[in-house]
């Protein structure tokens, strides 16, 4: 398995591992609409990174690749989607606004573990 595949990987598991540790930490010390903005916006961001990894992974595996026309709609029709449901959690004051940036920033916090765990090892492995 080469370096990229283990972080993607790592990232795709650590989503749902962050958010489920947002979300209790969230419960127990704040409000119930603040919980539901990080698990509505943690939910949308790591549902569409998941699409979005296996959007890409079938179109590098086929012997013949897709069009780019229909990826980029693809993207565009996710990003629409996603943006039209942020739009009515907030506007129908179904999550609070705060949890809900919380939550959309959880495959950034992902990424960052999976760099930081990533320079870990480059670091011990050329110690050792």
């Amino acid at each position: 398995m080469g370096i990229q595949q283990r972080i993607l990987r790592f990232i795709n598991y650590s989503n749902w591992v962050v958010l489920l540790i947002a979300s209790i930490a969230a419960g127990i010390i704040a409000k119930f609409d603040f919980t539901m903005g990080i698990i509505a916006g943690g939910l949308i961001v790591t549902i569409n990174f998941h699409l979005m990894y296996r959007t890409l992974k079938k179109a590098f595996n086929r012997t013949r690749l897709p069009s780019v026309k229909s990826i980029v709609a693809r993207h565009y029709f996710r990003f629409m989607l996603s943006a039209s449901l942020i739009f009515v959690l907030i506007s129908k004051h179904m999550v609070d606004p705060g949890g809900l940036l919380i939550g959309l920033s959880v495959v950034v916090v992902s990424i960052k573990i999976a760099a930081l765990y990533e320079l870990k090892n480059i670091i011990f492995k050329e110690a050792t």
